[in-house]
């Protein structure tokens, strides 16, 4: 499958892409490239091929879902220059 330059054009103009018309000829050999790549990667046998997660067999290690001590906002806001009931208190941004 191949693309004509009006059809590369269109696609552009779809996907808010300025194409200058001077490029256009070097863009259509580049998608006309990457659609006969998709073309050689779908002739590919896949059949008893199973899906994939992940290239490595490997799985990550979980922990133990456990509850921790909260309840330390105190803790947190020690050591800020400005704080109020537990939270930071920072200067205004936005007018």
């Amino acid at each position: 499958m191949s693309l004509s330059e009006p059809e590369v054009a269109k696609v552009a103009r779809l996907a808010r892409i300025a194409i200058p018309p001077d490029e256009l000829p070097a863009m259509t050999a580049e998608v006309n490239g990457i659609l006969g790549w998709i073309e050689k990667l779908q002739a590919v046998n896949t059949d008893g091929v199973e899906p994939l997660v992940s290239v490595s067999g490997m799985t990550l290690p979980l922990r133990e879902d456990v509850v921790t001590a909260g309840g330390c906002a105190a803790d947190i806001v020690s050591n800020a220059p400005e704080t109020m009931e537990n939270y930071f208190v920072v200067p205004k941004v936005v007018e």
